[in-house]
């Protein structure tokens, strides 16, 4: 049989046919895969996980066919509990695929110690700036009696002395123990020497 007449016979068109359904059958059979291997249809919300505790998160993103990834924060949260979720990407309410890896920020367990500034006999302003740099709170305001007015001669927690040097977690609240100048005691013993006549 010739080319041509190959061409035009139905054994031909028979296998050109069967050609087409083979391709159309394993197009659509992939894409069906495909589809199915991807999750392509198949979206997830993120839960809000905030000031959940690593054990409470761990279930909910199991029970949500979602994995995680635990990144530690260095800045303590106060307002969230210790070892709590602080920051979650992707955010709660995103739509993800099964299996996503969603990535966790916690709260430490406490404020990390920093050391205590030396700041004995300085200005109350100067201290002031140094605490609150060095990532302290102030606190209350004592006087006693001194001749350096506002300037700090202690520092205390509750009214137990502390010394510079010491290590106190980061945002602790540091009480200023100042000098009155002696409210111009000093003056007022001298104008009463003064008065005193000389024998």
């Amino acid at each position: 049989m010739g080319f041509f007449q190959y061409i035009k016979s139905k054994e031909f068109l028979l296998t050109i046919i069967s050609i087409a359904a083979i391709s159309i059958l394993l197009f659509f059979g992939l894409g069906r895969w495909m589809n199915s291997y991807t999750n392509h249809d198949e979206k997830i919300q993120v839960p809000n996980l905030e000031k959940l505790s690593l054990s409470e998160t761990e279930k909910a993103l199991f029970d949500a066919n979602l994995s995680l990834f635990v990144i530690d924060s260095a800045s303590f949260n106060p307002d969230f509990p210790p070892k709590s979720v602080i920051e979650q990407d992707p955010e709660a309410g995103d739509f993800v695929k099964e299996n996503r890896k969603i990535y966790l920020t916690l709260n430490p367990s406490n404020y990390r110690k920093v050391e205590i500034p030396n700041v004995l006999d300085q200005t109350k302003r100067q201290v002031v700036t140094r605490l609150k740099s060095a990532g302290f709170r102030i606190g209350e305001e004592r006087f006693i009696p001194d001749l350096g007015k506002n300037v700090v001669r202690m520092l205390e927690i509750k009214g137990q002395e502390i010394t510079p040097g010491d290590l106190l977690p980061k945002n602790t609240l540091i009480d200023l123990v100042l000098g009155d100048g002696l409210d111009g005691k000093v003056i007022d013993t001298l104008a009463t020497l003064d008065s005193i006549p000389n024998e």
